[in-house]
């Protein structure tokens, strides 16, 4: 856990076939798919220009990763492609996507070597990386995280991507998806007397011995989703303005209460589940009212938390079904 350790195919377009009684078009007149251009406002504020919808896409962070294999575009690049496969398999990436470098410092050779006509990336790249990388390509920036409105902004994610590639319509199946999952979970914990109980998610690091932990308020993706599914968030701690995490350490565990706890750790990275491992025999650890209770919940690999409509789903179930077992 570092820096925020921090899909139906594309609608083939009509081909135009010019072909005249029963003559057959020679090998040299290919037919070509019709496109009509897009122009789109991203989230910079920057016009992108594109001939037709995107098909070769490439991907600098995890969650446009994510969008976009869920809309069913197979991104031909994808920053640490290792670290997604870790994280996120609530997606899947399975195609022969090249590994561009990290999240944070793409490689603009490798990404100019495949010639993509789209660059999804995020508003936590740095200014001066986008600006290489327009060089190479159309860049589409969506807005990272958004703590004021954390499901919107994902949707909202989820809409601009579709709108690059010409996949709206998948897009529109999979919000009616995940309104679906919601309601289906959110009806699944009143009936278990679940509504309104109070839930606190967090996920902590090791550091030289040291133990950190990181709130999940309701400004994040998963206090949205949580609040969404008629949980109450139980931190009180003010998270950042984009992703809502704050900070704190076992102490502050203590002013929770009488709460669910739960959390996702990894088991490929040792350091991913201190609850479970370091703080296992910490005294105040084990005096904490869900500890004792045994409401602490560790939920399934795989669940991206900063992710899209995919991950959040897989989360719904993970969660419901640790909450009503």
């Amino acid at each position: 856990m570092r820096r925020l350790l921090r899909t139906a195919p594309l609608a083939a377009a009509a081909l135009l076939l010019a072909a005249c009684g029963t003559t057959e078009p020679a090998a040299d007149e290919a037919p070509k798919a019709s496109a009509e251009p897009i122009t789109l406002t991203d989230a910079s504020g920057a016009k992108v220009e594109l001939d037709g919808p995107a098909t070769k896409v490439v991907g600098t962070e995890w969650n446009v990763v994510e969008h976009l294999l869920s809309l069913g575009v197979e991104p031909v690049g994808v920053a640490d492609v290792k670290g997604y496969k870790t994280w996120d398999s609530a997606v899947p990436l399975t195609g022969d996507a090249k590994d561009i470098g990290t999240r944070g410092e793409p490689s603009t050779d490798t990404i100019a070597a495949l010639n993509p006509d789209l660059i999804v990336a995020t508003t936590d790249l740095q200014p001066n990386a986008v600006e290489q990388l327009r060089k190479i390509a159309p860049v589409l920036e969506v807005t990272s995280a958004d703590a004021s409105d954390p499901v919107g902004q994902m949707l909202e994610n989820l809409d601009l991507i579709a709108k690059a590639t010409g996949t709206t319509e998948q897009a529109a199946t999979l919000k009616k998806n995940f309104d679906a999952k919601l309601a289906e979970g959110a009806k699944a914990l009143e009936d278990a007397g679940l509504k309104g109980a109070p839930i606190a998610f967090s996920d902590g690091y090791v550091v030289s011995n040291q133990v950190s932990l990181r709130p999940y308020t309701s400004g994040s993706l998963i206090g949205g989703v949580n609040e969404r599914l008629g949980l109450k968030n139980a931190w009180k701690l003010k998270g950042d303005e984009a992703y809502g995490l704050a900070a704190t350490d076992v102490e502050g565990l203590t002013a929770l209460g009488d709460a669910h706890f739960a959390y996702i750790g990894n088991e490929q990275d040792a350091a991913s589940d201190p609850f479970g491992k370091e703080l296992k025999n910490n005294s105040v650890w084990k005096s904490l009212p869900f500890v004792k209770s045994g409401d602490v919940h560790r939920l399934d690999d795989g669940i991206w938390m900063f992710g899209g409509t995919g991950s959040m789903e897989r989360y719904v179930d993970a969660l419901v079904a640790a909450l009503t077992k």
